[in-house]
């Protein structure tokens, strides 16, 4: 029809290539013996026999061959990226580079070449091991991994390095300032206080590592955490921005010793409002590094047991001026979304993966969370005072109409609205929807999840190159909003600082900051690095997830092996003549799926598909009545294994149920025993009425 016409065209040209990458991937070889029957089929003009052959078969079998030399051979290289065709190396170390993960670059591709040529630049290690599969994700997302060079570590202190009060510095060792982590941190960023003050006000503190003072601007360290941007979070490892002297001792604010800190101080009444706010750079000395769960425990401790206990009483009062902040922002429009992470628990001395749980979530986080956000909400507010376009603020635009359609569809089918013509109203249809699906509060958390999908990212960049409506921070219904609490591990927040201490006249505004281009360029780095660590992250996920799902590592003797779970549905395949599927969310472990019915064709006449209500079915062939069906948001049941195919892995999802659309043959078998049974029964009824006669 018109409406499915789109423009067309062809490539008449190639202007540059893209050749800059390297690629990670495995080489794939035809042993002699193959060769030799397929040269053998091929010259008798046999059929070979029907066997399966994988494409990557194929491709070695045409282009793999011995050079004169009798010292070279050419070998065909396949990338990890499915995107990468082929690369054809010339090589002396085939045997060496079978069941490795290698690096390659691209050098050409001749215009008589089906593929393009490269070379080899170095191995990985062994393909399919934990280790190596590691290196390869980092490849692939461009982490930087190497150690830091010798003039960085020139950059740190001596060893000898004290940390003592300083002219310009205000001390705060006297005020019960502590820290709240999850368990084994060793980056601690942020601490916080509170304490009464004579007027009956309370005083509020945010303090965060003044990395700055350890980094100066310009110097190699500097420049080295510019590119690298962001520390980088796998399962079993952590990247850091910073060398680790900084990162894990003098800048992180550990419990008992002194520290330099930004401090952002405020005046506030019990009831949560703000009377006053003070920038200053401090010297701190924090009492307590809690973990959520005994910041948690302080929290739920009686009033009457906490007069003497100066730990209790500050994460108390700090935790009644959260939760009315908490309510200001979502009244405001704030979001209240979700993801379906989880954690690995590893074993100690292999790191592979022994369990996956969900994250425990406590008011001990949302406490933190809300302070980080009034402080980042704060520094934004006074560096845009006093640097209206040299700041660096971050932004989330509002979604698009077209990336909710799909979400807004199904959520009809369970009786939902969801209006996004806001966030307070997007806010809103969500908190109603929670309230109607009340009887599984997952499928809650699951539309959340959903709704996140449907946004853009939010991004980094330069005041000065947006007009002040552009500036605005959609999922927090905020005006303004930077990144201040995480210099340990975010460039963005290095900058900010050095923003801030200018503004409160501290530190002269570094040279490189007042050029609007090199802000510019800054903020496109940030933004890809962070975007690069986030996939990098998911990635270790994925991996771990497939070492637990096939029974543990390589030698199988540690992990959870096959497992049937319960899942949500998310999305339905209803496309005419599409292959049966669908896609869901498996709550216990955070992993989503496509579950394909591999028993049903898609030319099946029993097979009902159903776009408006997202839903596929199977229907009786005399009848016609429906069998089974599933439909967006349906819980189903499903097994989860992995299935090994050369140097991939995969994780594999099966219907369990309904049994019916896992197997409807099983189901025809069952019917024809359930009539043969019907049957004889019947028969047996008619011989004894003729006896009883």
């Amino acid at each position: 029809g018109e409406h499915l016409r789109r423009p067309t065209g062809k490539v008449v040209g190639i202007i540059r290539r893209n050749f800059h990458k390297n690629y990670c991937g495995s080489v794939c070889t035809i042993d002699a013996t193959t060769k030799e029957k397929k040269q053998d089929a091929a010259n008798k003009g046999e059929e070979e026999e029907e066997e399966e052959i994988h494409p990557h078969d194929a491709i070695a079998a045409k282009h793999e061959r011995e050079h004169p030399d009798g010292i070279t051979s050419t070998i065909v290289f396949f990338s990890i990226d499915h995107r990468v065709p082929p690369i054809l190396l010339r090589t002396t170390q085939r045997e060496r580079l079978v069941g490795m993960r290698i690096l390659v670059s691209m050098d050409s591709w001749p215009a008589d070449s089906e593929y393009p040529l490269g070379h080899y630049v170095k191995t990985l290690g062994v393909a399919g091991t934990k280790d190596t599969e590691t290196q390869v994700l980092l490849q692939e997302f461009r982490i930087p991994c190497e150690p830091f060079p010798a003039k960085v570590l020139a950059c740190l202190p001596p060893a000898d390095y004290k940390i003592e009060l300083e002219p310009g510095r205000i001390d705060l060792r006297h005020l019960p300032i502590l820290s709240i982590d999850p368990p084994g941190c060793k980056d601690i960023d942020d601490a916080l206080h509170c304490i009464e003050l004579p007027n009956g006000n309370w005083q509020a503190g945010v303090h965060i590592a003044d990395v700055t003072s350890y980094v100066e601007a310009g110097t190699a360290i500097d420049l080295e955490a510019a590119n690298r941007s962001t520390s980088t979070y796998l399962v079993n490892k952590r990247l850091d921005m910073l060398p680790s002297l900084l990162t894990t001792d003098l800048c992180s604010l550990k419990g008992n010793v002194d520290r330099f800190a930004f401090s952002v101080l405020w005046e506030v009444t019990p009831d949560a409002r703000i009377v006053d706010v003070e920038f200053k750079k401090s010297i701190i000395h924090s009492i307590a590094a809690l973990t959520y769960q005994q910041a948690q425990s302080l929290i739920d401790k009686p009033d009457k047991d906490c007069k003497d206990d100066i730990q209790a009483g500050a994460v108390k009062r700090l935790a009644s001026l959260a939760r009315k902040f908490r309510a200001r922002r979502i009244e405001a429009g704030a979001l209240t979304l979700a993801s379906p992470e989880v954690k690995f628990v590893l074993d100690s001395e292999s790191l592979n993966p022994t369990d996956v749980q969900a994250y425990t979530l406590y008011e001990a986080n949302a406490l933190v969370e809300e302070f980080m956000l009034l402080a980042n909400v704060t520094v934004s507010k006074k560096i845009l005072r006093h640097y209206p376009t040299l700041s660096i603020l971050r932004r989330h635009p509002a979604p698009n109409r077209s990336m909710f359609d799909g979400l807004i569809q199904k959520a009809k089918t369970r009786g939902i609205t969801l209006c996004i013509d806001d966030s307070k109203k997007l806010a809103d249809s969500l908190d109603d929807a929670g309230k109607a699906l009340s009887e599984d509060p997952y499928l809650d958390q699951l539309l959340r999840i959903l709704s996140t999908r449907c946004m853009s990212p939010a991004q980094y960049f330069c005041s000065g190159e947006y007009q002040a409506k552009d500036w605005h921070h959609y999922g927090l219904a905020a005006p303004v909003y930077t990144h201040f609490t995480s210099p340990i591990r975010r460039y963005a927040d290095v900058c900010v600082h050095r923003l801030l201490a200018a503004a409160i006249g501290v530190a002269p505004l570094p040279v490189f900051l007042s050029s609007k281009s090199h802000l510019h360029d800054l903020a496109a780095n940030m933004n890809r690095r962070h975007r690069a660590a986030q996939l990098a992250g998911r990635a270790s996920v994925q991996l771990h997830t497939l070492i637990f799902f096939a029974g543990g590592d390589e030698d199988g003797a540690e992990g959870g092996g096959a497992k049937e779970e319960d899942a949500y549905v998310l999305d339905v395949e209803t496309s005419a003549n599409s292959e049966p599927s669908f896609r869901v969310m498996v709550p216990r472990y955070g992993i989503e799926g496509k579950v394909r019915l591999s028993n049903i064709s898609g030319k099946d006449e029993c097979l009902v598909r159903d776009p408006e209500k997202h839903k596929l079915g199977y229907k009786d062939a005399k009848s016609g009545k429906m069998l089974a069906s599933v439909t967006v948001f349906d819980k189903v049941r499903v097994k989860i294994w992995v299935r090994s195919s050369r140097d991939r892995k995969e994780l594999v999802v099966d219907l369990l149920k309904p049994e019916i659309l896992a197997d409807p043959t099983a189901q025809k078998d069952v019917d024809i025993k359930d009539k043969k049974a019907g049957t004889s029964s019947s028969k047996k009824k008619k011989k004894k009425q003729k006896t009883k006669q």
